[in-house]
């Protein structure tokens, strides 16, 4: 009997643990989370003035945004651009939002300029319009 018991104690394998799959989650993890928290801040990067409304609706995050400071920058999903290329950038990302484009311009900007971003919107197939405003709540 004593025998018995020493031949299975040599043959069970030593336990083990494999980090390989742990590493291999904790770094999927991480990245995940660092490209959805620089994804979801790319529109509110810009410092505007929104001008206030009482009834808003909440905005789409999937929607290309085009943004027009005080001092007459153009940004394109919050990347700069000018007038004269803001349709051709413009252009494939309203096909896919469905001709739904969002348009963010600071309140003391320039009419021109918000004027002229709006007419080549429409002119890059924008059939819709989603204004950036800011609701009392968030206000200050």
């Amino acid at each position: 009997m004593t025998r018995r018991l020493r031949r299975r104690h040599r043959d069970a394998d030593p336990i083990t643990f494999d980090f390989a799959p742990m590493v291999d989650v904790v770094l999927l993890l991480l990245i995940f989370f660092f490209l959805t928290s620089t994804l979801g801040a790319r529109q509110n990067a810009l410092p505007l003035d929104l001008p206030r409304a009482s009834s808003s609706v909440q905005e789409t995050p999937d929607l290309p945004v085009v943004s027009v400071n005080r001092a007459g920058q153009i940004f394109l999903n919050g990347k700069e651009t000018t007038l004269t290329r803001l349709g051709a950038l413009l252009r494939p990302l309203a096909a896919t939002s469905g001709g739904v484009v969002g348009l963010r311009a600071d309140e003391g900007g320039r009419y021109g300029t918000v004027v002229g971003v709006m007419d080549e919107i429409k002119k890059a197939g924008g059939t819709r319009l989603a204004l950036g405003t800011e609701t009392p709540e968030a206000a200050p």
